[in-house]
């Protein structure tokens, strides 16, 4: 899993409340057994014009030229609620976000965010407004920094040189440390490896009639 310390990028503005992952990646588009293809259909039922089709819908913010290259989406309280399908998470992460920035996140998508390598930041409402004020300017030059090292989001301006603001972040330490490490689940638990050899050996002396 690639590592996440410090990205900055395009954000695009996405503030509906409660989007979930049946919009994020409609079940129609989960045709396929791997993690591969899945980025076509993000967001598919807006990204589209027809349900099975893929002529882009001009209005829908991603196909806008203005966010071309986005890497950062900000998001309205609850993204992510409903089902728990990891699928939304790797259609994300195909496309190319790496980032969304929200006052709320559904609890199991949050979590398979950190799994699969996407940082889900928490932060006030007023906070996402003032952010997507900040992008909706200029989004290529008005762009998002995201330090997940000393947890802040900045927003800058590239013409200037500029940051404009800066607000806090928090995150669980475990959780910071799977993504400055670039760690899944499996990878975590490899760390610990030799602490579950040892284990392993211990326990088939104490009972060697159970291997």
């Amino acid at each position: 899993m690639e590592k996440f310390t410090i990205h900055q990028g395009v954000a695009a503005p996405m503030l509906q409340i409660n989007i979930d992952t049946d919009a994020i990646i409609p079940s129609r588009e989960m045709k396929l057994v791997s993690k591969q293809g899945l980025g076509e259909g993000l967001f598919a039922g807006w990204r589209y014009t027809l349900p099975n089709g893929r002529e882009p819908n001009p209005e829908f913010v991603l196909n806008q030229p203005q966010y071309s290259r986005t890497s950062i989406l900000l998001a309205g309280d609850n993204f992510g609620c409903g089902s728990s399908r990891e699928h939304a998470v790797w259609a994300l992460k195909e496309y190319g976000i790496k980032a969304v920035i929200a006052p709320g996140f559904g609890s199991i998508f949050y979590h398979n965010c950190i799994r699969n390598g996407i940082l889900p930041v928490v932060l006030e409402n007023q906070q996402v407004l003032m952010l997507a004020k900040h992008v909706q300017q200029d989004p290529q030059n008005h762009q998002l920094n995201i330090n997940l090292l000393e947890t802040y989001v900045s927003a800058v301006s590239l013409s200037d040189n500029l940051e404009i603001q800066r607000f806090d972040f928090s995150i669980l330490a475990a959780q910071q440390a799977m993504l400055l490490e670039g760690l899944d689940g499996i990878a975590l638990t490899l760390k610990s490896q030799s602490k579950i050899e040892a284990f392993k050996g211990s326990y088939q002396v104490q009972y060697p009639w159970l291997t």
